[in-house]
């Protein structure tokens, strides 16, 4: 069959549809990622509190977005995914810079921001949940020596897609959707060696990093500062 035409939208169009939303009460939803490691002597239940009052704090102050998402705590490590308005996620990334800035005494440690996904269609998760590993997430050999950091980061998205889809189940049931997100399969978790090499790769930033990036104007070269071959005199 002939392949569906693309529609064609101009920036103004975008701009009236994501207006029209905030008229209807909706914002355009953005999902963000986030892997780190747990501070000296920080308990499972500090990490959770301290997302807990973030959240509270960005539908009072920012936005009415209800955040939803999941928060894997490991013995070691975090893995996050949170999905709000662009305010609220950037509220979050801002606050976790902040959090690493306190150096070895912070809540979090090599805090990286793997993904930011811009104006998603649908929310993968119903409601924020947190998840303790109880049981250790581990694989007998470790396949990231072999794998790029791009490769690594792909097969924490497909395993998100499975816990995702997992909970959905849970709420369809109409169980005890956090009783069951405490009892999460052992084979559905990230590994937790995963998220520690994905806190230490150089290629993934940190939320200083993202900031400074993201936050950075974009200053393309026009065709009249380019000079090739380079003159001599300046060689």
């Amino acid at each position: 069959p002939e392949p569906v035409a693309l529609e064609q939208q101009n920036l103004l169009a975008v701009r009236r549809e994501q207006l029209d939303c905030a008229v209807q009460g909706r914002f355009p939803l953005h999902r963000l990622l986030v892997v780190a490691q747990l501070g000296e002597g920080t308990a499972a239940e500090e990490v959770a509190g301290y997302h807990r009052g973030l959240f509270e704090n960005a539908l009072e102050d920012h936005s009415r977005e209800q955040v939803s998402g999941l928060l894997l705590l490991y013995s070691s490590c975090i893995f996050h995914v949170v999905e709000s308005c662009s305010s609220t996620i950037h509220l979050i990334i801002q606050d976790l810079a902040s959090l690493q800035n306190q150096g070895h005494n912070a809540l979090l440690q090599e805090i990286k921001v793997l993904v930011v996904a811009h104006n998603i269609p649908t929310r993968l998760f119903p409601d924020w949940h947190v998840a303790t590993a109880t049981a250790p997430a581990t694989r007998p050999h470790d396949p990231t020596q072999a794998q790029s950091t791009a490769e690594v980061v792909a097969e924490c998205l497909a395993l998100l897609l499975k816990l995702a889809d997992c909970i959905q189940n849970f709420e369809d049931d109409s169980e005890d959707t956090n009783e069951n997100v405490h009892t999460l399969a052992p084979e559905l978790l990230i590994p937790a060696e995963t998220i520690n090499y994905l806190c230490n790769a150089e290629e993934c930033a940190s939320p200083e990093d993202f900031l400074r990036i993201y936050l950075s104007p974009s200053q393309p070269a026009l065709d009249s500062e380019t000079v090739w071959p380079v003159p001599s005199h300046f060689s």
